[in-house]
């Protein structure tokens, strides 16, 4: 088995939809899961939730303190990242996983809180059984390169431009 780094980025509704998906499938076959997002902060919302039903096979890890373009404090959530990401790098060395999935790891990379060549060499030089799937927008020219898969999510039409606000199942 080859591992493959997978990417979902863009400006599109899906990316991390998609990922859980690919969560539920991996969780199917018996492998083991960790899930760690780096943007969401403790309220909850439906994939939160959901992990907990999954006992056996699923580590959900929320590691941010909300959604850092609405910080009211950078240096803490810069902090925090480099945290989280030192977390996810030692989940991901550990080889404990069948897949991880980095939720919303470009924004930490984009907003330079973390630095893009320590991700891309911990990805670059991970255990051969452990597949890797990071999302969010602008993934990096440098996690493209190094990437067997990526999808772009375009945002062909969204119902949040015709006013239909935000719902529970769907968004969050």
């Amino acid at each position: 088995m080859k591992s493959l780094l997978m990417i979902n980025t863009g400006n599109g509704k899906g990316k991390t939809t998609a990922a859980l998906g690919l969560a539920f499938r991996a969780l199917g076959h018996g492998q083991r899961v960790c899930i760690i997002q780096f943007i969401k902060g403790s309220w909850k919302y439906g994939e939160l939730l959901s992990s907990e039903r999954f006992k056996d096979g699923l580590d959900f890890h929320v590691m941010g303190r909300g959604f850092t373009w609405k910080s009211d404090n950078l240096e803490k959530d810069t902090a925090i990242a480099v945290d989280a990401w030192d977390f996810a790098r030692q989940t991901i060395v550990s080889g404990k996983y069948d897949l991880v999935i980095l939720d919303e790891l470009t924004y930490l990379i984009s907003y330079k809180m973390i630095k893009e060549e320590d991700v891309t060499d911990c990805l670059k030089n991970r255990p051969e059984n452990v597949h890797v799937l990071v999302t969010g927008r602008n993934a990096s020219q440098g996690l493209i390169d190094i990437a067997d898969m990526v999808t772009q999510m375009n945002d062909v039409k969204h119902h949040y431009k015709a006013g239909i606000k935000a719902q529970k199942g769907i968004e969050f």
